[in-house]
């Protein structure tokens, strides 16, 4: 049976928390919205894939996330998207370590990704109306939400519930024996 992962960016457990509070926030002022009960996370990329070949997915992220060094993430403003996406973005800095990343998680998989994210950021709603965007503007206006980018997780989406559940973290070591060994054969 195929089953639909997605490669993510998580925070810790206490900015989890706190963006499930900022969805609390906006929910008791517009009523549930899209991405509501989703957990705090940077999309990477999703694909669609068996059970079968999940340790062969694990594998070739573990070898990826294995040489990443890991860094510091500040997400310092709201934003918003024109499909009515409202969420927390990443302060330049941050952009530029969390994109080559993610482009190389992109390149460097040798499974076939159905969508492939280009602009790190942490969802609070999705496909808001004008009007919700609007009370979700009231609501938030400063942010600073700070982490340490440690390890990706790669997540299943489960059928019954219709939410990503983590099946695997994979921690950034700062290996670079592997990339040497690559550079070195060409």
């Amino acid at each position: 049976m195929q089953h639909t992962y997605s490669i993510v960016f998580q925070p810790n457990h206490e900015i989890v928390m706190q963006l499930k509070q900022y969805k609390n926030m906006l929910a008791d002022r517009i009523g549930w919205f899209h991405s509501k009960n989703s957990l705090a996370h940077i999309t990477i990329a999703e694909f669609k894939g068996s059970d079968e070949q999940l340790p062969i997915f694990t594998k070739q992220l573990e070898r990826i996330a294995d040489s990443v060094d890991p860094f510091t993430v500040l997400l310092d403003h709201f934003s918003t998207y024109p499909n009515g996406a409202f969420f927390i973005a990443p302060d330049l800095f941050s952009k530029e370590k969390l994109l080559p990343i993610m482009k190389r998680f992109h390149k460097e998989t040798r499974f076939t990704l159905q969508h492939k994210s280009s602009d790190p950021h942490l969802s609070i709603a999705r496909k808001l109306t004008k009007e919700q965007l609007q009370v979700a503007e009231e609501i938030f206006i400063d942010c600073h939400i700070e982490f340490e980018c440690s390890h990706i997780v790669l997540r299943k989406l489960d059928l019954d519930t219709k939410q990503f559940i983590n099946v695997n973290t994979l921690s950034f070591n700062s290996n670079k024996e592997f990339e040497v060994i690559q550079t070195s054969l060409f």
